[in-house]
């Protein structure tokens, strides 16, 4: 494969959020084959099993962007100890109806950015749990349980230098990650 097309899909719904400043900013570190589009996941309906015969437009719209991806990068908050609401229904209603699901066999990348100390240690191994029942071969290592600290972004909204090289290896090995496991 040539192209690799990647769904990001950004836990946090605030524009200005630390983790969508990292999405925005780690991508710019893969290479050209790379592209990468942040899935919308703001307008879904909460999910309703009752509705999985005549799903909302935002979530087929959800699932044909999930399907023509090569591979997912999440990137979260952590949210009373695991990942936001918003996100797991975002994951909830791509994977319905049964044996009908977006996610499964495509692989895929989580981090996340916190100010706290422990990152979003807890949000990731959460996810990486979901992820695991949905059949998405994950990245495990290295692990990237990142503190927003001065200086971890730089003026123009990139990676910091003291960070760039630890994120640059983890983009080095998520591409590598992707081209083995990509369909």
């Amino acid at each position: 494969m040539s192209h690799y097309q990647i769904s990001v899909l950004v836990g946090s719904l605030r524009r200005d959020s630390l983790n969508r400043r990292l999405a925005n900013a780690l991508v710019k570190l893969a290479p050209p084959e790379f592209s990468f589009q942040q899935a919308r996941i703001d307008d879904l309906p909460l999910y309703n099993q009752d509705d999985d015969a005549n799903q909302a437009e935002p979530v087929k719209r959800l699932k044909a962007e999930l399907a023509a991806s090569q591979g997912f990068l999440f990137v979260t908050p952590e949210y009373n100890r695991s990942i936001p609401g918003v996100l797991k229904n975002a994951i909830d209603h791509a994977s319905r109806p049964s044996g009908q699901s977006a996610w499964a066999g495509k692989p895929a990348g989580v981090l996340g950015v916190s100010p706290g100390a422990t990152g979003t240690a807890l949000a990731q191994q959460h996810l990486r749990n979901i992820l695991a029942t949905l059949d998405v071969p994950t990245l495990g290592q290295p692990e990237a349980f990142i503190q927003a600290k001065e200086g971890f972004f730089d003026e123009a909204g990139d990676i910091g230098e003291g960070s760039r090289k630890f994120l640059q290896k983890w983009m080095d090995r998520y591409v590598a990650w992707v081209k083995q496991h990509a369909v």
